[in-house]
């Protein structure tokens, strides 16, 4: 609230309700890739690859769309690029769980390999450039919203209505844009699941104590791969919603991402160590991040300042980590 307050009187345009749904939408990108970063790091680990893991399945999904754009229902268009966008996804999420539970490899070495890994791949399967969809109807399943209100007084659910002779688009209301409505259903699962489910109390215990959670006969191997599965598919769908809003698939979208998700886990409570954090802690944390960063933009100010800050805000969350645990 103290930001929203600061912002609102220093950055004109900044206190409306269009701005907030799009701090809302562009939010969604990085908090689904968090929301996956949370469960990693209340286990204990860190996943690395999520940047590039999420342009590989952004290209992916571009290509396939592009393939079947035309032939097929535009429905089934979108399901196929998100059903390949996240398989591609799961590929390297298993492989970082199996080598780090099975091998017991360090979880920051194993997923920076899988960075570069999931960064040569995409940008292969992209050609170095990114990938431009040409099928019609993609941007407004990304960029549409759930409401329309038009000036006389009709409601258009999902869509503006074709009979639009004399109506300017500054007269019609926008409410509700798909990508937030598609975010809130991700953050209630994830906090379903974190919180409600065997799955959530497993996390916490292998982010407390590894030994002690297999002396409690949870399957800490099993877990870990699984950790890491979600994490990639939550990537992977944050790659499939770029594709769907911006019309076009890059292998290098998601990496100025990977340190803004961390961030927000951590803004929110989290614990570097694990064990510790919830669901709408990251909520929180990613929910500042984007109200900082839109507010920047509102002020002229260089937005490259933001990575200074999370970088900042990293370090000193370690730095506090740390504290507390010597003095209890």
């Amino acid at each position: 609230f103290v930001l929203i307050i600061f912002f609102s009187f220093t950055g004109q345009g900044f206190l409306n309700v269009y701005n907030f749904q799009t701090i809302g939408a562009d939010m969604a990108l990085v908090l689904i890739m968090a929301l996956g970063q949370t469960f990693v790091i209340l286990s204990g680990g860190i996943d690395l690859s999520v940047g590039f893991v999420m342009g590989m399945a952004s290209v992916a999904a571009a290509l396939v769309i592009n393939r079947l754009g035309g032939s097929v229902p535009l429905f089934v268009v979108v399901l196929a690029g998100l059903a390949v966008g996240l398989g591609v996804g799961f590929i390297p999420g298993l492989v970082n769980g199996l080598i780090i539970a099975r091998l017991r490899v360090p979880p920051f070495i194993v997923t920076l390999g899988m960075y570069g890994i999931a960064r040569g791949a995409g940008f292969i399967l992209s050609g170095g450039q990114p990938v431009s969809i040409q099928t019609n109807g993609i941007g407004q399943i990304g960029n549409g919203y759930l409401l329309y209100l038009l000036p006389d007084g009709r409601i258009s659910f999902f869509h503006l209505p074709s009979n639009l002779e004399g109506v300017r688009p500054s007269q019609i209301v926008q409410l509700l844009p798909f990508p937030l409505i598609f975010l809130v259903v991700v953050v209630l699962i994830c906090a379903w699941l974190l919180s409600q489910t065997r799955f959530g109390r497993h996390t916490y215990a292998v982010g407390g104590s590894e030994e002690a959670s297999r002396r409690a006969g949870i399957p800490v191997a099993r877990h870990t791969i699984l950790i890491y599965v979600l994490s990639a598919l939550l990537a992977s769908l944050a790659g499939v919603l770029y594709t769907l809003r911006f019309s076009n698939g890059a292998a290098d979208v998601g990496d100025p991402l990977l340190l803004t998700s961390i961030a927000a886990v951590i803004i929110g409570g989290a614990s570097l160590f694990g064990g510790e954090g919830t669901i709408l802690g990251t909520v929180i944390g990613a929910l500042i991040i984007s109200i900082i960063q839109n507010g920047l933009i509102f002020l002229g100010i260089n937005p490259f300042w933001q990575f200074i800050a999370v970088g900042t805000v990293i370090i000193l969350a370690v730095l506090v980590d740390q504290a507390k645990k010597r003095l209890v």
